[in-house]
């Protein structure tokens, strides 16, 4: 891998551009998969993936189905920059004594990727599935649910509460990325926003290991020659199927991170107390398909997702940007 290649401000623009691109597609899907996740059995709102989308629309409006979308293209920017450019640092200082990668280097390397991109998507990912699972919430406390008169009553206070304490709220009053952010610095700092950092990097680091090797394994057999690259629908395909292959295979480890990071509960909504006991509650009362909720949307979320980035570093509109329109300091 040549130093023209490992053009750092050029990966940063890319992977951004990727990123505010993708999420700005599959955005819709993606809040499906939140709500999907989040749903406990015998407390069902959406049966399926366009069911949801179609129960927003009409709830929420179109625009509904943006819910906490302002929040994921801000700060997708640096978190897809992250983790392509880290990516592609560490293949080349892994691939330094010219022998090429080994699939265990490539591993590597995806596994440090997925260790730097945690520090921008937990709380990306903390704040945006606030907003996401707003909906799911105020439907589900217009539906019945059959429950105990006890158990009524210990729903009632717990759905009386902002996030898991402070003052009363309406369960449908809108919130704001920024208004969230603010309460859980007051009430908890920083850490606040870091809640379920652990299952992002259970979730993450694995993504990474198989997405990345699976992406260059897949893409090497597009191209002509061992010199030439593979055309620009190859590696669209390319980062697709590993997109989407990856996602499935953490899925177990997505659904956990959601319900963690879900601060606001439904009727009779079991709160976790860390991983563990989040993957034992699950198994226990919903049982192993719970971990597969929301597997299609995922899947169909990082697809082009991915699809995209890779076809943005094909195109070169980083390199593009910088040769004609940068600060001298940038082009260096």
């Amino acid at each position: 891998m040549s130093q023209q290649q490992i053009n750092l401000p050029a990966k940063l623009i890319n992977g951004g551009i990727a990123g505010i691109v993708g999420v700005t597609c599959v955005f819709p899907v993606d809040l499906a998969k939140t709500r999907l996740q989040n749903q406990r059995s015998g407390q069902q709102v959406y049966k399926s993936m366009m069911d949801c989308l179609v129960k927003t629309i009409r709830s929420e409006g179109y625009f509904g189905m943006y819910r906490g979308a302002a929040v994921n293209l801000t700060l997708v920017t640096p978190e897809k920059a992250i983790k392509l450019a880290a990516n592609d640092l560490f293949r080349h200082h892994l691939s330094k004594d010219g022998k090429g990668l080994t699939v265990f280097k490539e591993m590597l390397a995806g596994c440090g990727a997925g260790m730097c991109q945690v520090i921008v998507t937990t709380p990306m990912e903390m704040l945006k599935i606030q907003l996401q699972d707003a909906g799911r919430i105020a439907a589900q406390q217009q539906k019945p649910v059959m429950m105990s008169p006890t158990k009524l009553a210990v729903t009632n206070t717990v759905l009386s509460r902002s996030y898991n304490s402070g003052p009363v709220m309406s369960a449908t009053r809108a919130v704001s990325a920024t208004q969230i952010a603010k309460e859980l610095l007051q009430k908890q700092g920083i850490q606040g926003l870091y809640k379920g950092l652990g299952a992002t990097l259970m979730r993450d680091v694995p993504f990474s290991i198989v997405y990345f090797p699976l992406f260059a394994n897949l893409n090497r057999l597009g191209k002509p020659s061992p010199a030439e690259s593979s055309p620009f629908y190859w590696a669209f395909l390319s980062g697709c199927v590993a997109g989407s292959t990856a996602a499935v295979a953490v899925n177990p480890c997505d659904v956990v991170k959601t319900r963690l990071q879900s601060l606001n509960k439904g009727a009779v909504e079991e709160s976790y107390n860390g991983v563990m006991d989040c993957v034992s509650k699950i198994m226990r009362k919903e049982g192993p398909s719970a971990f597969l909720k929301g597997a299609g949307c995922r899947a169909l979320v990082i697809a082009p997702l991915f699809g995209i980035a890779q076809v943005m570093y094909f195109v070169g509109v980083g390199e593009y940007i910088l040769d004609n329109y940068s600060p001298s300091f940038l082009s260096v």
